[in-house]
């Protein structure tokens, strides 16, 4: 079979109408040209059409069912084969649409389909995207449908859900299920490994037990070596972590009538080397080691505040929702108020704080973050002295 392609008179004429065959899907019914065309294309275009081009002529024309018939009669082999295989564009599109219809229907058998953050998450993802790389959307909706889940080792849930151990070690599938449970928590999308580890902790799924720490402060407890490091770190004013492979190994019990919990390590470790009240320090989403070690203390009243910015209100919401014996701790709109002068523009959208509705709306009057590090003489002050703090 003849090979035009390398002919300097057919180069350039092939290639457009390789061009023209891609955008229609192989259709023969309209035109090609090529603008001032050397001696030896004028004279491939006189042999296809009959007519003849004089020397320097700016551009020819040629249909191509003729190109095609031409072809045919002289090189026995037509259009589409003498240019290559080429992308038939219009099918790809095509197909391209009912994949994402494929996708969006699927989506719609999910058990958490209807609700808000389920559609937020539907209307940001990008179809064409997912479509084209080939992501498994199939499993990401198995294992959405699958969580929460009852703190479950990741690989273990993988294999549970997926039937394979590896599935969610990384690749296209993780990162839509993170962005829908940052969208399922009213979180923005995580950056790098520890939000991602967050993430996967609000729903039930433990990447890591090693990883997943809980940081405190001047919290004495009974039971096993955990409960004596903890007691003697306490009688110091240490911090210390710990993990939750040694809160699972261990069954502990917290005496204290009260535990404060604050978001950024800065609180703590200026409390650090005095007496006061037990601390216990996020470090920004809770983790899976957080909830343990506050299930170790059933009766203590918790006392839980994050920074005034939406993701600080939602945390410190979701916190008031699950322990239902915990309060606020100067996240109150009188608190906001007093330090609200200066700060970083709140960013996101707004969420609601039921245990001060006022909260909400003066931070959307006045726009600006507030960090804990701001109120940091009053929070040592409430955790130095035994009067009741304000709320």
């Amino acid at each position: 079979m003849a090979d035009l392609t390398a002919d300097p008179g057919w180069r350039r004429l092939l290639a457009a109408a390789r061009r023209s065959l891609e955008r229609t899907g192989g259709a023969l019914d309209g035109t090609i040209s090529l603008s001032m065309p050397d001696d030896a294309e004028r004279l491939v275009v006189i042999g296809i059409t009959g007519t003849h081009r004089p020397p320097g002529v700016g551009r020819v024309t040629v249909w191509l069912a003729e190109l095609d018939a031409h072809l045919r009669a002289v090189y026995d082999l037509g259009l589409a084969d003498a240019v290559g295989p080429f992308r038939d564009r219009p099918g790809e599109r095509a197909r391209e649409a009912t994949a994402r219809d494929d996708v969006i229907s699927l989506a719609g058998t999910s058990r958490h389909a209807g609700t808000p953050w389920f559609t937020r998450w539907l209307a940001g993802l990008p179809l064409t995207r997912i479509v084209r790389a080939g992501v498994p959307f199939p499993s990401v909706i198995a294992v959405l449908d699958a969580l929460p889940a009852a703190l479950e080792p990741l690989p273990a849930f993988a294999e549970r859900v997926l039937g394979d151990t590896k599935a969610l070690a990384g690749g296209s599938a993780r990162g839509l299920v993170l962005r829908a449970l940052a969208a399922w928590h009213g979180l923005p999308a995580p950056i790098g490994a520890e939000q991602e580890r967050a993430l996967w902790e609000l729903a039930g799924v433990i990447p890591d037990d090693l990883a997943s720490q809980v940081l405190v402060l001047n919290l004495p407890a009974s039971g096993g070596p955990l409960g004596d490091w903890l007691t003697s770190a306490a009688a110091d004013h240490v911090p210390f972590r710990a993990t939750l492979h040694q809160l699972r190994l261990y069954t502990l019990h917290l005496d204290a009538p009260a535990v404060f919990v604050c978001e950024n390590p800065a609180i703590l470790r200026a409390a650090a080397g005095r007496p006061g009240s037990p601390l216990l320090c996020t470090e920004g989403v809770p983790s899976a080691a957080v909830h343990a070690l506050l299930a170790a203390a059933p009766a203590a009243t918790i006392r839980w505040r994050n920074d005034f910015d939406w993701t600080g209100v939602r945390l410190t919401g979701s916190a008031l929702t699950r322990y239902p014996g915990a309060v606020p701790w100067r996240m109150s709109a009188a608190d906001y108020a007093g330090a609200a002068g200066s700060g970083v523009a709140l960013s996101g959208a707004s969420a609601p704080t039921p245990w001060d509705p006022g909260l909400a709306e003066l931070m959307s009057r006045t726009g600006r973050a507030v960090m804990e590090e701001r109120l940091l003489d009053t929070l040592l002050n409430d955790l130095t002295h035994t009067t009741r703090p304000s709320r």
